[in-house]
């Protein structure tokens, strides 16, 4: 997918009271990036930023921090911060590949990954964020028993993620093929903006939740 560049959109998040500059150097110390001292929730890929900000709000006893690596895309996540300012919500512009350099081992207590890109070509695979490789980074990082949850419409990547899921280090929770068709796993759902989209046109939404080891 081509991204239009927005001009001036790294040098306007570089001075964004939302996003966090340098994340390496608050390893270890995201808590104390926060007014209170909550669990720590991220979200991989987090696009525009509808579903973390809608988290945020409804879940204001849980610290959250958004992870997006195109500055064009997290800038839209900024201007629509500037009309919420949820104070348990913060971003990063950072490739997800770093994400073990930037969270100490146990100090994030979930992640989401919605609607990550597909990669379809076999020798992208290693690029899939539920691939292996990159649960092996999230498993560093989580709490014991820590949980990802993942949603996609695309069923060839939720089968390879299905396929992952040991090798990684989780076990599988629970998951559905259809989850606005489920009422278990839809209770407190929270759509992203190709979640609506996608669901609206008849696409069936694949979510697994799996636990550390």
């Amino acid at each position: 997918m081509r991204l239009r560049h927005i001009k001036g959109a790294e040098e306007t998040i570089a001075a964004n009271r939302f996003v966090v500059q340098n994340p390496e150097e608050s390893k270890g110390k995201w808590r104390a990036l926060f007014p209170q001292n909550n669990p720590i929730h991220i979200e991989v890929g987090m696009g525009k930023g509808r579903f973390i900000m809608d988290m945020a709000e409804a879940h204001p006893d849980i610290n959250y921090i958004g992870i997006e690596m195109y500055s064009s895309v997290l800038l839209r996540a900024t201007q629509k911060m500037e009309e919420r300012t949820l104070d348990n919500l913060k971003f990063i512009l950072m490739d997800a590949v770093k994400i073990d350099e930037c969270f100490a081992e146990g100090e994030v207590d979930r992640i989401y990954l919605n609607f990550s890109d597909p990669w379809p070509k076999d020798r992208h695979a290693k690029r899939r964020l539920p691939s292996r490789r990159f649960l092996e980074k999230f498993h560093k990082i989580l709490v014991p028993d820590g949980e990802i949850e993942f949603k996609t419409d695309n069923r060839a990547l939720f089968d390879f993620a299905l396929e992952e899921v040991e090798a990684g280090g989780f076990s599988l929770v629970k998951h559905t093929f259809d989850l606005h068709n489920d009422s278990e796993m839809m209770e407190g759902n929270i759509m992203t903006e190709y979640e609506e989209r996608f669901s609206s046109i008849g696409n069936p939404i694949c979510k697994y939740i799996i636990r550390r080891l």
